[in-house]
């Protein structure tokens, strides 16, 4: 499904500075992102490809690059994480959210392998968080292999619950009930308000 822009949430996008002195990036995905995403999974590690898709994987199916960036932004947001190299602009982090029923939505998180321990993680998460009741999400979920420590920590910090999910494939639930926007941590353009250096 391809869908119209019709206000790209530009109140979105944010520059941060690592505590290592990197400077990067984050925005909403845009539909021509679609090669620069495929190039981000396609760099992953197998292991890191396996955690975000509980499957072997070399790179994104057909037509998956396509939907993971023709977006509409409200019932699904997906953020990147970009950075400048002598190359161009590259993506190491990607986190999105959809709303599969009414009030509920399932997100995901996935950072490249030498950017991971840099915060960027958390920084994704957090904004998702953030803006996810805005459009009326109250339960934000997610799916994580019981050996993916990293991302069962990274759940904890941003305040989810985690539990088994009790159909025996190793997968543990990571939850968390959202505050509605009339009492929602305040935000600034749609983000947590927080330092602009990232530990």
């Amino acid at each position: 499904m391809t869908y119209a822009i019709e206000r790209y949430p530009a109140e979105l996008i944010d520059i941060v500075h690592l505590s290592g002195g990197e400077r990067i990036t984050i925005r909403p995905v845009l539909p021509q992102d679609e090669e620069l995403l495929a190039s981000f999974f396609r760099d992953l590690s197998d292991a890191a490809r396996r955690n975000r898709f509980f499957r072997s994987l070399h790179e994104l199916p057909p037509g998956l690059a396509h939907s993971f960036t023709s977006i509409d932004y409200h019932a699904h947001l997906a953020l990147v994480a970009t950075v400048l190299t002598d190359a161009g602009e590259i993506i190491i982090g990607e986190a999105r959210y959809i709303i599969v029923e009414p009030g509920e939505a399932e997100f995901a998180v996935t950072v490249a392998d030498h950017w991971q321990g840099k915060g960027i993680g958390r920084l994704l998460l957090t904004r998702l968080t953030c803006r996810a009741p805005l459009e009326g999400v109250e339960r934000l979920f997610g799916d994580i292999l019981l050996s993916n420590e990293p991302m069962r920590r990274l759940a904890r910090a941003v305040g989810m619950r985690i539990a088994p999910t009790g159909d025996g494939l190793g997968l543990m639930r990571a939850e968390k009930h959202l505050t509605s926007p009339l009492h929602a941590i305040p935000c600034i353009g749609g983000l947590i308000e927080q330092p602009r250096i990232a530990a």
